[in-house]
């Protein structure tokens, strides 16, 4: 009887003791990615959390960069309701906005579904990114001078055609196409090949049904293809339209903002009244705005077009 009293509270106490060996081996591995994801942390809140704070509180402030930030309030933002270049940037950028999701998208599916159903091979499928690799300033560069209306290539195939010459850069009516043609031609690559991992993700079985109902190739794309490529599309018009509010290379390295403030962007009308003006306070106030436009337009795209669903089971 003793013994086996003994084996009973030995059992007992074995059972109720906890055993930690799990819930150490969790921690070690908590430890283990914190360590991993520094690097990336340190450099987030140093170049972006940490900006961006300061930038909001410049906004409230007047700063030249030679004294210290004088508090102004809300005067920068009244400032801005009322200054017709500001207005005038936002109505040119929408317009590039607008031409190039419009461009890139359409071009980018279309490249997509070439990859997808017709080019197999992944020598093609990888020369579609080298557009992408290429920096904005050179793909800049060299439009400018391909599209140039005295020495430029284009201009040259044009007049022998027997078509007059076209200011590409210089004409307020082409300036900003010209401007949505050169990006959508250096950012589509990267975009088809997003879709094409949405198109890879799609079960091959649902286009074999498809085919035996015999649906023809434009309903399977416009009542499968689609609305199961919502997700990815979704997260293709949000990265693009970020992207497009903030073009500023382009502009900087080809028209500077003309001709007559025809290509004078919101991101380029920061940089001339922070940079060039020296008015720091005012050009914070302006990229805030900017901010608040964006976090607007991502929200109202995820919601509406609901891009975390999905029709897949």
């Amino acid at each position: 009887m003793t013994t086996l009293a003994k084996h009973s509270r030995s059992a007992s106490a074995a059972s109720a003791s906890p055993k930690p060996q799990g819930s150490h081996r969790r921690l070690g591995d908590l430890k283990i990615a914190l360590l991993f994801i520094a690097p990336a942390m340190i450099g987030f809140v140093v170049f972006y959390v940490l900006p961006t704070v300061r930038g909001i509180y410049l906004s409230f402030t007047e700063y030249n960069i030679l004294g210290d930030p004088e508090w102004v309030g809300m005067d920068n933002y009244v400032a801005i309701a009322a200054d017709p270049l500001f207005w005038n940037s936002l109505a040119v950028t929408g317009q590039y906005v607008f031409l190039n999701i419009l461009l890139q998208t359409a071009l980018a599916l279309g490249l997509a579904l070439l990859m997808h159903n017709v080019a197999k091979s992944t020598i093609i499928r990888g020369t579609l990114l080298l557009p992408y690799l290429m920096s904005n300033v050179i793909a800049a560069l060299l439009w400018f001078w391909m599209l140039d209306y005295q020495i430029g290539v284009v201009n040259q195939f044009i007049e022998w055609s027997g078509l007059p010459r076209v200011a590409f850069f210089g004409s307020e009516a082409w300036a900003i196409p010209t401007q949505a043609l050169i990006n959508t031609w250096r950012h589509m690559g990267y975009t088809a090949l997003l879709i094409f991992a949405g198109l890879q993700a799609i079960p091959s079985h649902v286009y074999e049904v498809a085919k035996l109902d015999g649906a023809s190739a434009f309903q399977t794309f416009r009542k499968i293809t689609i609305p199961l490529l919502r997700p990815v599309l979704v997260l293709v018009l949000v990265v693009t339209v970020i992207g497009s509010f903030q073009v500023f290379d382009t502009v900087a390295v080809t028209t500077a903002g003309g001709p007559v403030n025809a290509t004078r962007v919101i991101q380029y009308y920061i940089y001339q009244r922070a940079f060039t003006e020296s008015d720091f306070g005012y050009g914070s106030a302006i990229a805030v705005i900017l901010f608040l436009i964006l976090a607007l337009v991502a929200f109202i795209q995820m919601k509406f077009l609901k891009g975390n669903e999905s029709d897949l089971d």
